[in-house]
């Protein structure tokens, strides 16, 4: 059985940094050094455990690899933990938290969060990650991220999840459009009218073609784009009328479009999640809640949203 000495630990960054990247190769420049020494670490660490790690033909980990990694994140994870907590021993936040955020959300929460945080706490860093539901999901699982907000409850029973906020479909229409004289519009009238649609594969656009398939719509679609962001900035610049999450409206000055609101559509949830089988750092707990505390002040001033805390 080997030893938690310091060159374990690198052992398990490195064997951590193959499975993510795939090879040994890409590890190493992962990790800003040599093929060999990562090769040398992985093969040393299989010898002290008596166990093979990694199939070196697929270089993927095998079953006991699967368990070492899992519980090398968690150590990792750990690890992080004591050192803010240590710097926080005075019940001064300080040291790093990381912070991810499905892209429309980031619209009206990530800057007063920032905001709140360093007047709150000088001395904490925060880093911000935007990626979708899938990527932020998969970073909490690793350990990789401590706090995440995503567009759907958590299902992984490894999470703890709170929703924050549920929010709308809506329509952002250029002001001349046939579509703009209307305040609303329900789910089957949809199907009169192009629309700009988020890319099919993302979560947002295919939990919406389901309802629409439920409700018997059938698009007509003048343009697929991949990133909420990118569409919401095509939608206000009036390129065309576009269905977008209610958040990623929220920040733009009013000019020549319009806010439509469908109605027949379900809302969707918007959840703060972590990973429950880690301990939570002085840090992690104190921005989960300044993160409440922002969805709390602003969330009712933004369309389309309803907070849920």
């Amino acid at each position: 059985m080997a030893s938690l000495k310091v060159m374990d630990l690198r052992q398990l960054n490195h064997l951590i940094a193959v499975a993510d990247h795939g090879s040994f190769s890409s590890a190493a420049r992962s990790l800003h050094t040599v093929q060999s020494n990562v090769s040398n670490h992985v093969a040393k660490l299989e010898k002290e455990l008596g166990k093979v790690l990694l199939d070196r033909r697929t270089m993927q980990p095998t079953p006991e690899g699967l368990a070492v990694i899992d519980r090398a994140r968690r150590i990792r994870s750990e690890i992080k933990a004591i050192s803010d907590d240590l710097l926080s021993i005075n019940e001064e936040v300080e040291g790093q938290v990381r912070i991810g955020c499905i892209g429309a959300a980031t619209r009206w929460i990530i800057a007063p969060l920032l905001e709140k945080l360093a007047e709150a706490f000088p001395s904490l860093q925060p880093r911000v990650f935007d990626a979708d539901t899938n990527s932020l999901t998969q970073k909490i699982i690793s350990g990789d991220l401590d706090l995440a907000i995503i567009n759907t409850s958590a299902m992984n029973a490894s999470l703890e999840s709170k929703i924050l906020f549920e929010e709308e479909r809506i329509i952002v229409a250029p002001a001349g459009h046939p579509i703009a004289k209307n305040e609303s519009i329900s789910v089957q009238d949809l199907s009169e009218y192009e629309m700009m649609m988020a890319a099919q594969g993302t979560f947002f656009r295919d939990s919406l073609d389901e309802e629409l398939s439920s409700a018997g719509v059938e698009m007509k679609i003048s343009a697929e784009v991949d990133g909420l962001r990118l569409l919401a900035s095509l939608a206000f610049q009036g390129h065309a009328p576009a269905i977008l999450p209610a958040s990623a409206a929220s920040g733009y000055p009013d000019n020549n479009w319009v806010l439509i609101r469908i109605t027949g559509l379900l809302k969707r949830p918007v959840t703060l999640i972590r990973n429950k089988r880690m301990t939570p750092s002085l840090p992690s707990r104190a921005t989960n809640e300044v993160i409440h505390e922002v969805v709390k002040e602003i969330g009712p001033k933004q369309p389309g949203i309803e907070v849920c805390i």
